[in-house]
This record gives C-alpha cells, sequence and structure tokens, in this order.
C-alpha cells in the first residue's frame, strides 16, 4: 500500500529522510538564509538536487553553481558538495546508486 505525506511532515533537519532505507535515499534538505552544510562526498551514487524553493549557492569541487527555486542539478556523489543558503530554502535530494 501506498504512504503519502508531504515533505513538510517530515522530521529532521537539516536534513529529513523520506525513505526508512538508505538505499535509495531520498531527503528533504532545508536550510536557513546563511546555513551551510561542510564539505562532505556522497561515494558510489548520483545525486540530484531539485530546489523547491529559495536560492543556494552551491559548491561542487571549486566550482559554485546558483541555484534558485524550481532548478534541479544532477552530480556525481563522488564531488566534494557543499550547498549554502542565500535564502531560506529547501530542496529535494535523491541519492542513487552508482553503477
Amino acid at each position: 500500500m501506498p504512504e503519502r505525506t508531504t515533505l513538510t511532515d517530515l522530521d529532521g533537519h537539516p536534513h529529513a529522510e523520506v525513505f526508512e532505507t538508505r538505499r535509495p535515499r531520498a531527503v528533504r534538505l532545508e536550510l536557513d538564509a546563511g546555513e551551510a552544510v561542510p564539505r562532505h562526498t556522497h561515494e558510489g551514487t548520483h545525486v540530484v538536487l531539485h530546489l523547491l524553493d529559495g536560492r543556494l549557492e552551491l559548491d561542487l569541487d571549486d566550482e559554485t553553481y546558483d541555484l534558485r527555486a524550481g532548478e534541479v542539478i544532477r552530480f556525481s556523489g563522488d564531488r566534494e558538495v557543499s550547498p549554502a543558503a542565500v535564502e531560506d530554502s529547501t530542496a529535494l535530494v535523491v541519492f542513487a546508486p552508482a553503477g
């Protein structure tokens, strides 16, 4: 039977897990303006980030991408990533196993 919910009903900050297991993994990422996630990787995955609202500066290795609400970015989880909220922001992030 399907389970129905909303992103705002998921528990956790800044990451709220969509699935109980982490393969595949999907999270709601909420960041307040000025809040950032330190550089890290998600090795062995492909990452899709859909910015639902707000504005993010997304560092991928030595490149920075300015993301606005409605935009989607895909990248290898082997890259170093660090999202920083320019405005209060909410994104849906999906991690798919590479391979």
